[in-house]
């Protein structure tokens, strides 16, 4: 296997996985596993979690956007929780860590591309995705009302007046109270349906470029 042929193989692709290496060449498995080693030690290829890969820019043709590169290091899942929020605009913060959920087991990941946290959901409460552009490609983001939900969720405690107030929620008018009041039901939580509750009056207080008070 050569580095051209490999190139020419995944260059247009974000990522790319041992499977479709092995399948692609003749080479035997333990032989390709080394020279992907030797590439990653050369910088020729950039290991993001066992067994999947990336190449560096120079050898792309196509931007490897962390919050694309999220739904492909484990499947299912969307990107949710506190990165969907900052990506609304929904927090004044800046969220560094790629939250996404999923239904298979908690995972996390730290490769040169970012830190990407998989959080687990029940079947049931896996939904309230949407496609969203970025970076040319489609990527799987919890709607601003799913997003909301997810984090509280997977937060443990009662989201009072005070605890939602420390957020500094803003750019409020993004979320669709009926919609949150809905997905707020499908989880059957009276924890969530609280919060929700409270949420939006809280909003409803306040102008839509505001913070919360």
């Amino acid at each position: 296997m050569k580095y051209s042929d490999l190139t020419n193989l995944v260059g247009g692709l974000v990522c790319f996985d041992l499977p479709l290496i092995v399948q692609a060449f003749p080479d035997r498995r333990p032989a390709i596993l080394l020279q992907l080693s030797r590439w990653a030690a050369q910088g020729k290829v950039i290991p993001l979690r066992r067994g999947m890969y990336t190449l560096p820019d120079r050898g792309r043709s196509v931007s490897c956007d962390p919050a694309v590169l999220a739904q492909h290091l484990y499947r299912p899942s969307y990107l949710s929780g506190l990165w969907a929020l900052g990506f609304y605009d929904l927090i004044p913060e800046r969220v560094v860590v790629y939250t996404s959920v999923t239904t298979r087991q908690p995972k996390r990941f730290d490769n040169p591309c970012g830190f990407f946290e998989y959080r687990h959901l029940k079947q049931p409460f896996f939904f309230g995705s949407q496609q969203v552009a970025v970076s040319g490609s489609t990527v799987p983001i919890a709607r601003p009302e799913k997003a909301l939900l997810d984090h509280w969720h997977l937060s443990a405690g009662e989201w009072t007046v005070d605890r939602l107030a420390e957020m500094r929620y803003q750019n409020v008018a993004a979320v669709d109270h009926s919609l949150l009041q809905e997905y707020a039901a499908r989880f059957k939580r009276p924890r969530l349906l609280r919060a929700a509750d409270r949420w939006i009056r809280l909003a409803q207080e306040c102008d839509a470029g505001e913070l919360i008070p």
